[in-house]
């Protein structure tokens, strides 16, 4: 008997015995449900025999049963209200268990996030991709109409989003592209640093989504619910479906601030906050200018998570303004992070120690911010060593500047296109799905293991409008993605670490280094930075002016 846990209330499991019911009454179980009908099996006891030992373990017992592959919406709607009104926990069973959490599923839709059911039923080794469209609609059967066929969806109108269908549609102006996204605004998050840094005014880093879009798209202004992919489909919530030939999957990550205890209620007061969020970022700067003695602390999660040096670029800046001002003897600062290394590319490590010196910092790896209380000013990191098993670690602070743990939406971890870690499944060369030959990633969704920047999408962007076009054989061959990503690292103002690299730390800088050598602190970088790369961003990446980036074809026999 393998018991698997599906939420508080049940929990299910195949085939069960008459001999299983003590242990089952034992683990605290109060009531059975059995949704197998006698005779389906020559070694499967019947109900009365499971009925009879379970009243002698003090059991409650229910038949409920439904003939394999039949679920009916009826049959759904029933174990709902059977569930609702017997000793909970429950305990289901079938011939594998998969009828049982299929009845579950349908019965809770409607009560419970579509994501919410089908984590749980993955997590207990259940796939409920088959009745995915029934429970985005409340449980019950829909038509089989679709409300949308386009050549090319593109979901999520971010950087990559955006920026993908931009270089479609440069390469063949006739294309019939939708891109998914529910939001109204879109932001130039690489711009928050310097928001929180005094450099920008917030309002320099958004604009209306319907004001960056490509024209000739189709804006579609839905939030995913989840995909069919062995159906072309990608399902919206209000369970309406798009159809499509060929699909381009990039809506970012998900920041999990729910993830560290106390965090949600105190950020943007208490002296807590953030660069990544839009409207903590000024916060940060006032923060910053006000503290003028005390404790300041910044934090960075385990990775993966967006542009991996934004945790110490708010280090940097806030210390070079307490430096300036002539504070920052009287400041202590400290960066906990979860990650064993400041920076995972070596090459550029000793250029942000000297800062780090500089400005007296004191580094604390494997440290993970796990708790907050603001009102107390106090937080509480996980330290994790070689010598101990978990050891909490109590600190004050007069500031915090949170980085916090981020994770692929929901919609996509529990999709048919995930990993076992929740991202998109892709080839880190072509960034086509590994499974669905007619769906490629990019951006911050994917499981490729480079940098999640917005440099990065950039420069994946045209390679996967070229493979994509390749594809439909109106391309020029496939193209390969080197693992690109850039992170300006803002060490002071007025001079940047340009930290350029790729596939396993290879450095692949942009510029010569009599110009820009991303290896020492540089004023040119920070001009691009502040000067350049903003325009840059509005007016060529997000238009399919693909700069300083070309895809070139590679021969056959590399790809074979």
């Amino acid at each position: 008997m393998d018991i698997k846990k599906i939420d508080d209330e049940i929990s299910v499991s195949g085939q069960i015995a008459p001999g299983d019911l003590p242990a089952l009454a034992a683990a605290g179980f109060k009531t059975i449900i059995c949704n197998r009908p006698d005779g389906e099996g020559n070694d499967q006891p019947l109900f009365h025999e499971i009925e009879e030992a379970a009243r002698e373990a003090g059991l409650e017992t229910h038949y409920l049963p439904v003939d394999s592959g039949k679920v009916s919406d009826e049959d759904a709607v029933g174990f709902g209200v059977l569930l609702d009104g017997v000793r909970k926990p429950a305990f289901a069973f079938c011939r594998t268990g998969t009828r049982s959490v299929t009845l579950w599923s349908l019965s809770r839709a409607g009560r419970l996030p579509l994501t919410q059911i089908l984590s749980a039923a993955k997590g207990a080794g259940y796939d409920m991709s088959a009745v995915v469209r029934r429970i985005a609609n409340q449980g019950k059967t829909p038509s089989e109409e679709i409300d949308g066929h386009f050549e090319v969806v593109v979901v999520g109108a971010g950087s990559a989003g955006i920026a993908v269908a931009s270089s479609l549609l440069s390469r063949d102006p006739s294309l019939d592209i939708a891109v998914i996204d529910p939001a109204d605004i879109h932001y130039y998050q690489p711009g928050w640093t310097l928001v929180g840094g005094g450099v920008f005014e917030a309002d320099d880093t958004v604009r209306t989504l319907s004001s960056v879009l490509p024209e000739k798209v189709h804006w579609i202004k839905a939030a995913v619910a989840a995909f069919e992919p062995e159906r072309n489909v990608v399902l919206l919530e209000g369970c309406r479906a798009i159809q499509y030939q060929r699909l381009v999957v990039c809506p970012g990550l998900k920041l999990d601030w729910h993830k560290v205890e106390g965090l949600v209620d105190t950020l943007g007061k208490n002296g807590v906050t953030s660069n990544y969020r839009f409207d903590l970022a000024p916060y940060t700067w006032k923060l910053v200018q006000e503290l003028k003695s005390g404790s300041a602390l910044f934090t960075q999660p385990p990775m993966p998570i967006k542009c991996a040096g934004a945790p110490q670029k708010a280090l940097y800046l806030s210390a070079d303004h307490w430096r300036r001002s002539g504070t920052l003897g009287d400041i202590d600062i400290a960066f906990y992070n979860a990650g064993g290394v400041l920076f995972g590319v070596k090459d550029y490590v000793p250029a942000l120690m000297a800062y780090i010196e500089l400005y007296g910092a004191a580094l604390q790896f494997n440290h993970n911010l796990v708790a907050v209380d603001g009102p107390k000013k106090t937080a509480w990191f996980r330290k994790q060593g070689e010598d101990d098993g978990g050891e909490t670690v109590e600190r004050p602070f007069d500031m915090i500047h949170v980085c916090p743990p981020q994770t692929a939406p929901d919609f996509i971890r529990v999709s048919p296109l995930a990993d076992q870690a929740g991202w998109v499944d892709v080839d880190q060369n072509t960034l086509r799905h590994k499974s669905f030959d007619n769906v490629w990633a990019l951006g911050d969704v994917m499981n490729a293991p480079n940098a999640k920047t917005a440099a990065a999408a950039r420069k994946q962007a045209p390679i996967v409008a070229q493979n994509l076009m390749d594809d439909m054989g109106r391309g020029r061959g496939v193209s390969h993605y080197d693992g690109y990503g850039s992170c300006p690292l803002t060490v002071e103002r007025g001079k940047i670490v340009l930290a350029e690299f790729g596939y396993g730390g290879k450095l692949l800088p942009s510029f010569p280094s009599w110009l820009v050598d991303g290896k020492k602190p540089s004023k040119l970088a920070w001009l691009l930075k502040e000067k350049i790369l903003p325009p840059v961003y509005w007016g060529t990446m997000l238009k399919g002016r693909e700069w300083l980036v070309k895809p070139h074809p590679v021969k056959a026999e590399i790809i074979n």
